[in-house]
């Protein structure tokens, strides 16, 4: 086994690592760039090398530099984790010709798989079935177009590179194609510097199953049975199950032979995942499933597989690469329970799942394991006061549970989600905790549709409780913890000889001003007076930041988390953050009129109208570039393009105005 290795990633996978190596007494070596120079995974690691900038391509992605660091730090080995450099099959050979050991799969491996067209017809020749669809080198748009509509719509453009749901674009109808295509196009080459997509019959009610596969330099190979990644929005994996619901034993048996069988066919060694495409339809089938990619490396996915089989994965990648033969043989491996996993992301659900930034100025998870098998584990790679940076993915955790029984599994996904405690970065955490709920969902009836579908229903109510900002109100004035002072005059807080004691609080809530009036009738107890009548409460319980209140007959509680000018509310999973404004800055700026347009987020500016433009509502009027994925943002009105303030290549930051609009006749 190694003695010292260096993980080539950062954030959630680099703590990962680092959290099974130590298990191990393998000391670690983690490598970070400037903006994560005091990042979780640079303190959790024995030592840490700088290797640039914070832009992943002078950072994460400098290969020579993350070997040299390896070589000066003496490290014997790189674990790639997943993404940036995990799929390089150039970075591998240069690992190997350094004199270190690649943890993962052979760069001739990864070739093979590494390009969807000529893994497809790899995976064919094996007798894996495969997906309809064009898959070869031509890609003139009107050729794609003819080939597209002998397919038949609709259909899937997909980026030949791709993953993670970059580079992908579902078309429906012939007129949409062209568009599509070109953005796919633009994406793919940002994102993986390879345009070249491939065209694929889309299945229209389809399930996205995976199979977890290992295999060691003695040539054997073992399925670890399979995840459900269904639930997914614009491609992108939102909450993942194992095993599958529904899964007849004897469909599992032929996922299983057919993924070993594309394992063998490549002589694959480590960890790797082949993902099928399922006809959801109806029952699931031995005929009803297609070859889609595999991914030669671990996937963020993989504590639900760990969970039903006991393994550490990482441990299984290690020993491989160390040269041992896996210590598991298929017949070994059993299912045991159900295991969830949520991704917390920063993003605001809201505003069409944009990424956010902020900094993390609360955070706290339920009780749980860390890396480990648990009830409930909690896998992240940012701490309270960290910052959630433009950069790199908006992740904040992890979350995963683990129970006899997939109801009972996705009852404590429910309960983790809703104890998720966020401030200073809007999170889909609600968002999570709604999916868990769903109907559908619980009843195992998935599909990759289901999100989009339901979407209505799934998205969190923007008006805030009044409860919560009653509440609020009370915090602001720093009336809610009952005082404590020796002095019993004091603890008879708000009582007055002739009178009670009447505040009045001012919060600010998305640029919006509230005003409440707070009336204390004693210690713990208030009445409210708001714009639709009164709301009183008295506080039964408090103890850290929750607090039991009583609303007439009913009891329930809320979590107050109050940092500097900014009180949240936390009611289940929904939390509600309000401003403290400063009582002297009365003057305010000047808001930008509604016929400006504002950038979200930060973001690359990739293409933007022209000025004198004459555009209609819904218009596609300036695309921005971030989180690798790109943004349409569209004209609110008919109108001309009167000012542009912002060119293509420009990085602006949230709030950006990039053009302004006036109407034809102005």
């Amino acid at each position: 086994m190694f003695q010292k290795i260096l993980i080539a990633n950062r954030g959630e996978i680099a703590c990962r690592v680092i959290a099974t190596a130590r298990r191990l007494g393998i000391r670690t070596v983690a490598v970070y760039s400037d903006a994560d120079a005091s990042a979780k995974h640079v303190a959790l690691a024995d030592e840490a090398v700088h290797v640039g900038p914070a832009p992943v391509a002078e950072s994460y992605l400098q290969a020579g530099r993350i070997i040299d660091a390896a070589r000066a730090t003496g490290a014997e080995a790189i674990h790639p984790g997943y993404g940036f450099l995990s799929e390089n099959p150039d970075f591998v050979a240069a690992v190997e010709a350094a004199g270190l050991v690649f943890v993962g799969p052979s760069a001739q491996a990864i070739r093979a798989m590494g390009l969807k067209d000529a893994a497809k017809a790899l995976m064919d020749k094996a007798g894996v079935p495969v997906v309809p669809g064009y898959h070869g080198s031509r890609q003139e748009a009107e050729f794609l177009a003819e080939r597209a509509e002998e397919i038949g719509y609709p259909v899937l453009i997909k980026a030949r590179a791709g993953g993670g749901g970059k580079g992908m674009r579902l078309v429906e109808r012939a007129g949409e194609f062209a568009d599509a295509l070109a953005s796919a196009q633009r994406e793919a080459k940002t994102a993986f510097g390879d345009p070249a997509c491939l065209i694929e019959k889309f299945v229209p009610q389809p399930r996205h199953i995976e199979i977890q596969v290992f295999g060691d330099a003695c040539g054997n190979v073992i399925h670890l049975f399979e995840r459900d990644c269904s639930l997914q929005r614009r491609h992108q994996k939102v909450i993942e199950e194992a095993p599958a619901p529904d899964m007849p034993e004897e469909v599992r048996a032929a996922m299983g032979r057919a993924a070993v069988d594309a394992a063998r066919a490549i002589g694959y060694r480590g960890a790797g995942t082949v993902e099928f495409i399922v006809d959801g339809s109806g029952p699931l089938r031995t005929d009803g499933f297609w070859f889609m990619e595999m991914n030669t490396r671990l996937q963020v996915e993989h504590p639900v597989s760990e969970a039903i089989t006991g393994l550490d994965f990482v441990e299984l990648q290690l020993r491989v690469a160390a040269g041992e033969p896996l210590p598991v043989a298929q017949d070994d491996l059993k299912i045991d329970g159900w295991a969830f996993e949520a991704r917390l992301y920063a993003e605001d659900v809201a505003k069409g799942f944009l990424p956010a930034t902020g900094r993390l100025d609360y955070l706290a998870f339920p009780e749980g394991t860390e890396f480990d098998r648990g009830p409930v584990r909690i896998d992240s790679g940012v701490r309270q006061g960290d910052e959630i940076s433009p950069f790199y993915d908006p992740m904040i955790a992890k979350v995963i549970v683990h129970g006899p029984t997939r109801s009972a599994a996705l009852n404590r996904l429910t309960t983790a989600l809703e104890a998720c405690r966020v401030t200073g970065s809007v999170t889909n955490a609600a968002f999570l905790a709604a999916l868990s709920r769903h109907d559908g969902f619980r009843r195992g009836e998935v599909d990759t549709g289901l999100i989009a579908r339901d979407l209505g229903t799934l998205l969190p109510d923007v008006a805030v409780p009044e409860t919560s900002t009653a509440v609020a109100a009370v915090a602001a004035l720093g009336l809610l913890r009952p005082r404590t002072a020796a002095d019993p005059w004091e603890r008879l807080a708000g009582w007055r000889h002739w009178t009670e004691d009447t505040h009045h609080a001012l919060l600010e809530r998305d640029g919006a001003r509230i005003e409440r009036a707070v009336t204390q009738h004693g210690r713990g107890r208030f009445t409210i007076d708001g714009p639709k009548g009164s709301l009183s409460f008295t506080i039964a319980a408090a103890g850290g930041t929750v607090y039991t209140l009583d609303i007439g007959n009913t009891r329930s509680r809320v979590e107050v988390v109050q940092d500097g000018a900014r009180v949240t509310v936390f009611d289940g999973s929904t939390g509600a953050s309000f401003e403290l404004p400063d009582l002297l800055a009365h003057v305010e700026g000047d808001e930008a009129g509604s016929d400006s347009l504002v950038a979200p987020m930060p973001g690359l500016v990739i293409m933007i109208a022209a000025a004198g433009q004459s555009v209609a509502k819904g218009d596609a009027l300036v695309v921005l570039e971030a989180m690798k994925m790109e943004h349409t943002l569209r004209a609110p009105r008919d109108g001309i393009v009167a000012e542009v303030l912002a060119t293509q290549g420009d990085q602006v930051s949230d709030g950006t105005i990039l053009l302004k609009l006036e109407a034809e006749d102005a």
